[in-house]
């Protein structure tokens, strides 16, 4: 971990140039003053796959920013099987709930080797209560997440399970703004379109049959999205 003074971070020192707080979406607005005016430092971290960064038992008290890599938000259901309900990736906002004095609605965890800036709840809160952009800004972002879970209910948990793989494959090539995607283990894909593992695991395989997808390196893949498109929503 990493402590990044703001003034630091403001200036584009300790890395922060790269993907840099004051050039994301949140803060995008904020003078130098205001930024400043966040008195505790931001920390920086670097977290490997399968890393928990919070759970639903944990103090409310951080909220984060995704610098690279990705983060998936999962729920226990009572039988102790896990649900993927958001895939979170650069610039998206970890812990929105933690403006309204609540409790992590999820727990977050790395599904990508990712780089976090983490800052207090409490200092975003007490600023956006004075500064517009800011309050429409979180607005946004919680909109965003609201058409985020809508969409993930109707597009990746009906249909049958080819159609849900290849709405999944879509999405995450469309992340990424290619024609290619980097496709996760076989429970997490079925966590996160409420299918068995072994029922991701036999369409991914027939999907490489058929070379909708074809293997590249590191579970990257390229995809056909003509194809992919006609059978996510035929």
């Amino acid at each position: 971990m990493a402590h990044v003074s703001l003034r630091e971070a403001w200036q584009g020192s300790a890395d922060c140039s790269r993907c840099t707080l004051r050039n994301s979406v949140l803060f995008a607005d904020l003078t130098e003053n205001e930024f400043e005016s966040l008195h505790k430092p931001i920390d920086q971290f670097a977290f490997t796959v399968g890393t928990k960064i919070y759970g639903t038992n944990d103090s409310p008290c951080y909220m984060y920013t995704i610098r690279s890599g990705l983060i998936k938000l999962v729920q226990y259901l009572p039988d102790g099987s896990q649900r993927i309900v958001r895939i979170l990736g650069r610039s998206d906002v970890l812990g929105l709930e933690t403006i309204l004095d609540g409790n992590y609605e999820h727990e977050a965890i790395v599904l990508q080797n990712a780089e976090l800036c983490r800052y207090p709840a409490s200092e975003v809160k007490k600023l956006s209560q004075n500064n517009p952009h800011l309050y429409r800004e979180l607005m946004v972002r919680w909109q965003h997440a609201l058409k985020e879970a809508d969409s993930w209910v109707t597009e990746l948990s009906t249909g049958s399970a080819k159609k849900r793989v290849a709405r999944l494959v879509l999405r995450l090539s469309k992340r990424y703004g290619t024609n290619t995607c980097v496709l996760f283990s076989r429970e997490d894909i079925g966590a996160m379109l409420a299918i068995t593992t072994e029922t991701a695991s036999r369409t991914i395989a027939e999907f490489k049959r058929q070379r909708l997808i074809v293997a590249m390196e590191s579970n990257q893949y390229l995809c056909d999205l003509i194809k992919l498109e006609e059978i996510a929503y035929s």
